[in-house]
């Protein structure tokens, strides 16, 4: 990881061009083909790196501009899954989705993200992070008709994950991030098998792993979803001791504007932690200061040198010029609380 202080980092989606896709929309179709996709899909990549580099990004990603969708542009790539006869079903337990199925044995032919890990590569001398699907969050994203089993079929994936890592840090990538969501929905799972196929995924990487688990994108399923929580959010309270247990570095959450309570992060004491502190369900941009606030009151439970400000989740479905601004809240809030503590430690 860098070695400035509250490196900042975002956990994955940026908005697309207008285009490239349509825009504000999850699994939005690519309004180009061929080559022009291709090259369409590294403008966007470039143009990402850019806006994350003007404004005061440390931590470069590819702000997933090359993939409709975090987890099935994943899988679409592996045999043994059925595209073409989609199923209806519910996802992370709370919204319907037509997705594909598993009718074989799934397989990892050939890489899928590592040539255009090598393109964003080009594009920056800063650290780079890929982010992929965890082995739970995938065998949730999907329809099983082969391996009878969850936990199997995330084995699985664990291997295919991991040989796709690997691949990743020898093309340069610094930073790779595994994205859970179901993490904070199937707690028996993750206790059983979840947190230990995750390992798997990361076995030998010398690379700075990361688990993300959040709420979700700021969509009304989502959003829906979580006015039925109550006042305080303690699903971290089951996936932290274990992850601070585990072999993965960095553990990120959600945290601005919602009800996580802030003192979960005294579970993952050790770790590095990656803390949202960019609403992703609301359009309305963050000061500076209210960025800065947020970190503050992380500091009580993560030390400063292994706190990493970051975002709740993916801004794909926002308006491109109201995620670009979020950036640079990040950014500028990061700043006002580096300098405070550069104020203390003279």
């Amino acid at each position: 990881m860098t070695s400035t202080l509250l490196p900042t980092s975002i956990v994955g989606s940026l908005p697309k061009p207008s285009w490239l896709a349509e825009p504000e929309k999850l699994w939005s179709p690519w309004k180009l083909a061929g080559d022009q996709l291709r090259d369409g899909k590294q403008d966007a990549t470039r143009a990402a790196v850019l806006e994350q580099a003007q404004r005061g990004i440390d931590i470069i990603s590819d702000g997933e501009q090359t993939r409709q969708h975090f987890v099935t542009t994943f899988i679409e790539h592996l045999s043994g899954v059925d595209f073409e006869n989609k199923q209806t079903m519910l996802i992370r337990n709370r919204y319907e989705a037509s997705v594909p199925s598993v009718v074989g044995a799934v397989e990892r032919k050939a890489p899928v993200f590592v040539e255009d890990a090598k393109f964003l590569r080009t594009l920056t001398n800063q650290q780079i992070k890929w982010t992929l699907p965890g082995p739970m969050t995938m065998v949730d994203t999907l329809h099983d008709a082969y391996y009878g089993s969850r936990e199997k079929l995330a084995w699985e994936f664990a291997s295919i994950l991991n040989q796709e890592a690997k691949e990743l840090e020898a093309a340069g990538v610094d930073v790779i991030q595994f994205d859970e969501p179901a993490f904070n929905v199937f707690f028996d799972e993750v206790a059983d098998w979840g947190v230990a196929a995750l390992e798997s995924a990361c076995e030998g990487l010398k690379a700075e792993t990361v688990v993300h688990i959040c709420f979700g994108y700021g969509i009304k399923a989502n959003n829906d979803w979580k006015a039925t929580l109550g006042t305080q959010w303690r699903h971290y309270e089951k996936s932290f001791p274990l992850l601070q247990r585990s072999s993965i570095d960095t553990v990120s959450l959600e945290s601005h504007h919602s009800n996580v309570p802030l003192e979960v992060v005294e579970l993952v004491r050790g770790k590095r932690v990656m803390l949202g502190a960019i609403d992703v369900a609301n359009q309305q941009v963050e000061t500076p200061e209210e960025v800065a606030e947020t970190l503050r009151k992380a500091l009580e439970y993560v030390d400063a040198d292994k706190l990493i400000p970051s975002t709740n989740c993916g801004m794909a479905p926002f308006p491109r010029d109201v995620a670009l601004a979020k950036l640079s809240a990040l950014s500028a809030g990061a700043a006002v609380l580096r300098e405070e503590l550069a104020g203390v430690r003279v």
